[in-house]
Parts: C-alpha cells; sequence; structure tokens
C-alpha cells in the first residue's frame, strides 16, 4: 500500500480587521501499512512575519495518542517546522494537546515528523502556504494583473525560478506586472493543480476551468 494524502476541507475566514483571510486546510494521512493521522494547516494572509501553523494527530481515543503542533517557516529555498505549545486545530485522529516538550519526548514524533513532510509534499494547499511562505515572485501580463484576461498560461521558468502568468493576449514586457503567485491563487484557486510545477515546466488551458495540460 502506498503513502495517500487526501484533502479534506478548506476554511477561509477573514480576519476581524477585513485586511486578510484565515486559512485552514484539513486532511487525512494513510501510511503503506495503514497508519492513520489527520492534520490542519492554515495561515493567515496580511500576517508578518509570515508563519504557517500545522497540527497532526494520531491514536485518537488510545493510550499515548495526541495531538503535535508546529509552526512552518521560510528556511533558504525551502520550509522548516518548529514544535510550539499552542494548540491550532482540533483534528479527528488527534487526542490531548501536547505541548512542544511533551511532543519532543513522544516516541511517534519521527512519525508525525513523515507526516508533515508527506503533507507537504502532496497536499495542494501546503503548495499554496510554501509559496505564501517564500513570497514567491511572477510576472504577469497586464491583462492577468488587472483581472481583465484569466490565466491560461503558466510557467516556471529554469534559468531564473521565475513563474509567468499569461492570458489570451500575448505577452509585452512593457505591461507586464510583478507580483506574489500565491495571491494569484487567492484570486484564480484553479492554480492550485499546477503549484508544483519544476523549474523549466509549463502547462496551458482552454479556458477558465478546463484542465490544466503541458505545454510544449
Amino acid at each position: 500500500m502506498r503513502i495517500q494524502v487526501v484533502e479534506g476541507a478548506l476554511v477561509e475566514v477573514p480576519t476581524a480587521d477585513a485586511t486578510g483571510m484565515d486559512r485552514r486546510a484539513f486532511g487525512e494521512f494513510i501510511g503503506p501499512r495503514g497508519e492513520l493521522a489527520s492534520y490542519a494547516l492554515g495561515w493567515t494572509t496580511g500576517a508578518d512575519p509570515h508563519v504557517g501553523r500545522l497540527s497532526v494527530g494520531i491514536g485518537a481515543g488510545n493510550p499515548g495518542g495526541g495531538t503535535f503542533h508546529a509552526v512552518i517557516f521560510d528556511h533558504g529555498d525551502g520550509h522548516a517546522f518548529s514544535l510550539i505549545d499552542e494548540p491550532f486545530e482540533k483534528v479527528p485522529e488527534g487526542g490531548p494537546d501536547l505541548t512542544a516538550d511533551q511532543a519532543r519526548a513522544h516516541e511517534d514524533l519521527p512519525f508525525i515528523w513523515a507526516v508533515a513532510d508527506a503533507v507537504m509534499e502532496r497536499d495542494r494547499r501546503a503548495w499554496w502556504l510554501q509559496h505564501w511562505l517564500l513570497g514567491t515572485t511572477s510576472i504577469q501580463t497586464g491583462e492577468v494583473f488587472e483581472k481583465t484576461e484569466p490565466i491560461l498560461y503558466v510557467s516556471h521558468d529554469a534559468d531564473d525560478g521565475m513563474w509567468q502568468l499569461i492570458g489570451a493576449s500575448d505577452a509585452n514586457p512593457k505591461t507586464g506586472k510583478l507580483g506574489h503567485l500565491s495571491h494569484a491563487v487567492d484570486e484564480d484557486p484553479t492554480l492550485l493543480d499546477i503549484l508544483d510545477l519544476a523549474p523549466g515546466e509549463c502547462v496551458e488551458r482552454e479556458g477558465p476551468g478546463r484542465p490544466w495540460t503541458p505545454s510544449r
């Protein structure tokens, strides 16, 4: 049996001052031998510094079960985790909320980190979170930036790592705009499907809601 990460609900609530959005994404992990865990990850747009949150729960109703809580932060060109005391979310497979010290002493902590790594690699909302953490930059055509055209072509350049978001009109360097990739996903959640593009890859589609296909 292979590892499975099953995406669950995405809950989005405007912040109290309406300047941002609090996002919480839920899901389930199934290990190669049927091990179960549930998780929640989230972040608040507009927050500074950019720090995500993660809860992973195991062993519901069993001795030794619990919910582990961590922050997720920018670490070079990737991300890192750090255990925290403050609970983030309740998750179905979890038990009592563990402090950072209790989590460090728990015999299943290596499994929890394996779950966290799998979630960050396979959950599309985690890709979104990572681009928010890293402040990934994209160059957008003027029409896409102004939201007068939908995004139909996306590339992740191999030379400089830049992401390009292009609509129906040809790209014009004179009218291109820089923007954060995560903000583009805010406006068009269908971009979630292609946020794992490797450098040098590009995709296109015929229209909004149509499937993304590799572009030559």
